[in-house]
């Protein structure tokens, strides 16, 4: 029987950790506290927006939104950044994206301290990333490993194969299986014969944004399968890039859609609030 990779649960201990740890902290006269910006008026980025806000609630620290809501100007977005890294009651700041068109993405996530990038999207931290340093991460591809690791599923020395190469989680996540000790192998829609190389992995990773396209001939019997994906269905809900169904009796482990890795990453946000306090610390 395969076992569930339970994202909610992990969730539950992350959010009590956060939260005994900001407790902690005010005690000590500090109250951490998280800084967003929404340029434009992207569905996905008001919603995710409020569930962050809800989330540091929850865990005890402060929140504040600035909103741009005609897109802005971008001098006017990086002069708020630029504010917000001088800001001391400041610990972290995130750039919800996509972006408005016409601004300039990389400049904006440029213009962010590296030590307040809470999701981990500046260049010098794709860079500690990179080089096994210590840094701020983003959190869909660390939610991935924190759910292996929690779960008791062992990466070091296992063949895992991710399926998806994007910026925001298959990138990062190539070299935080490196830093876990894992032999990695990267595939893409463009990949021939993908079904030959996924049946390799000991850990398989669906990261491609297509609905159901891991089917249950494509895993190796008794694999540990995580699901990144999240894809509208026609009835109105929502899947992953695995045939949950079909794979779920061929798998060893195998984390669900909802419920498994997205389950986890506002909680993982707060966790690198605070991971950017104590480096703040750490290098002042």
């Amino acid at each position: 029987m395969s076992k569930i990779i339970d994202g909610k649960a992990v969730a539950v201990i992350v959010r009590g950790e956060n939260k005994a740890e900001i407790a902690s902290l005010k005690e000590e006269g500090l109250n951490p506290k998280l800084a967003v910006i929404l340029a434009g008026d992207d569905p996905a980025s008001v919603i995710y927006t409020r569930s962050i806000e809800k989330a540091c609630i929850s865990a005890g620290a402060l929140f504040e939104a600035f909103s741009f809501k005609d897109a802005g100007d971008e001098d006017e977005v990086v002069e708020v950044i630029n504010r917000l890294n001088m800001d001391n009651s400041v610990h972290g700041i995130m750039i919800m994206l996509p972006l408005p068109k016409r601004m300039n993405k990389q400049r904006i996530l440029e213009a962010v301290s590296p030590l307040k990038d809470v999701d981990g999207v500046h260049p010098l931290n794709r860079a500690y990333n990179l080089s096994n340093n210590e840094g701020l991460f983003p959190s869909t591809p660390q939610s991935c490993i924190e759910l292996m690791v929690r779960n008791g599923l062992p990466i070091e020395g296992k063949h895992a194969v991710l399926v998806g190469r994007g910026e925001s989680v298959g990138k990062p996540l190539i070299y935080m299986l490196l830093n876990q000790n894992a032999t990695v192998t990267i595939c893409h829609t463009r990949t021939r014969d993908l079904a030959y190389h996924t049946r390799q992995a000991d850990i398989l990773i669906a990261a491609a944004g297509i609905a159901k396209m891991i089917t249950a001939d494509m895993v190796k019997p008794g694999a540990i399968v995580v699901d990144v994906g999240i894809n509208e269905m026609p009835d109105g809900g929502i899947c992953g890039d695995v045939d949950f169904e079909n794979v779920l009796p061929v798998a060893g482990a195998i984390s669900p859609v909802p419920g498994g890795v997205g389950s986890l990453t506002t909680a993982l946000i707060i966790k690198n609030l605070l991971k950017a306090i104590k480096l703040s610390k750490k290098r002042h």
